[in-house]
């Protein structure tokens, strides 16, 4: 799950972490009010979306005064704001969050991820705050400075500090930006975070250490130890799709093809994509119904993917383990009688039941495309998706 930044600053503030002053607000009216309250000076008018690269946007502006603060602001809210991140529909701006100016010396970048690979979380610093982390890690990969963490233990000062002295700090600042440091870890590990990362962290010039902007991202699972994170759920940031498939218990992610993909597994999802694409298709969407899925989330699966105007053909790839290949059979019926689907279906099933299943679909007097295998199923249901965009 993710948040804002300027939700991901006020847990952060909790554990110790230094932020800027400001204030969120979602109404025009109240920016000349709160530029008044942080000063009078300059300030920054920041567009809260789930996305990076505001700033290229025109998601981020500098006022030198209340009023440009509450003109800037006006053009911000309601602008759609589309970033490398967002697609090229952008996101429509309903909240900015205005902060205090600061005279900036350095700006740098930190991050805590869990590390795949170790199977720990990973503390990242890089001299390079303020682009894209990315582009840093695949150009200039030597920048960026890691010490992995020892859950048993936690992060430990010494790490902290190795990172601020890494990082080029000097003096007294190096005991402050250890200090952020460690209780950036903290919040990380108490709130059961998937990542953190604050880009810029920055030095000003008069030695403080800030967080400039903070991002928060949550583990789903850990979410029932954590209501009040789950109330942070902004769901006009998410896909309505997305939004849907996850009240009916599916996991669902659209994507830019037109061949909706019904699949129990994760693995077996991404399998599944990857030999549509192969076969020359571009997969709709990833769909997991789950191994213990029943025949009305099956049809709730059906009604999702093909809510997306873009699928032009589906195909159902199902391993018949936990989930019976005729309890399928059955919700693919019943999904293609009750919503009257229009497009071409071809289905591959395997496992427990799989004779019944396919007999169910033979004898349903519907014309569904059946598939012995994953290569002949996506093949099938590639050129199906081509025939039926003619």
């Amino acid at each position: 799950m993710k948040i804002h930044e300027y939700q991901a600053k006020q847990i952060l503030a909790k554990f110790g972490v230094t932020i800027p002053r400001g204030e969120m607000i979602a109404k025009r009216e109240d920016a000349r009010a709160v530029a008044e309250k942080l000063g009078g000076g300059t300030v920054v008018v920041k567009a809260q979306i789930h996305a990076g690269g505001r700033g290229k946007g025109g998601g981020v502006k500098l006022a030198h005064n209340p009023a440009e603060a509450d003109a800037l602001t006006g053009k911000i809210l309601g602008m759609t704001l589309v970033t490398h991140q967002t697609g090229p529909e952008g996101r429509v701006v309903k909240r900015v969050l205005i902060e205090e100016g600061l005279d900036i010396a350095r700006e740098l970048y930190l991050g805590i991820v869990i590390d795949r690979a170790s199977g720990r979380p990973v503390f990242m610093a890089s001299s390079e705050g303020g682009v894209e982390i990315e582009v840093v890690a695949a150009e200039h990969p030597e920048k960026i400075l890691k010490e992995f963490i020892d859950p048993s233990v936690g992060f430990q000062a010494f790490q902290a500090r190795k990172l601020a002295f890494g990082l080029g700090l000097e003096g007294k600042v190096v005991n402050e930006a250890a200090k952020l440091f460690q209780n950036l870890y903290r919040a990380f590990e108490a709130m059961d975070a998937s990542l953190v990362e604050i880009n810029p962290f920055v030095i000003t010039r008069d030695g403080r250490a800030l967080a400039l902007d903070a991002k928060m991202n949550f583990d789903d699972n850990a979410l029932s130890r954590h209501p009040d994170v789950r109330e942070l759920r902004d769901l006009d940031e998410e896909d309505p799709l997305e939004v849907k498939a996850s009240n009916y218990g599916l996991n669902y992610i659209r994507l830019d093809g037109n061949v909706g993909c019904m699949v129990n597994g994760a693995g077996l999802a991404m399998a599944t994509m990857d030999i549509i694409q192969y076969a020359g298709g571009r997969p709709a969407n990833f769909l997991d119904v789950g191994g213990g899925a029943n025949e009305e989330q099956v049809r709730r699966g059906f009604e999702i993917i093909l809510s997306d105007k873009n699928v032009r053909a589906v195909l159902i790839n199902i391993f018949g383990g936990i989930m019976r290949c005729d309890i399928v059979a059955n919700g693919v019926i019943a999904a293609a009688k009750t919503l009257g689907i229009k497009v071409p279906i071809v289905v591959r099933l395997k496992g427990t039941n799989v004779e019944l299943g396919q007999k169910i679909l033979k004898e349903s007097g519907l014309n569904f495309g059946v598939a012995n295998d994953m290569k002949e199923a996506a093949e099938k249901v590639v050129a199906a998706a081509k025939a039926s965009a003619q």
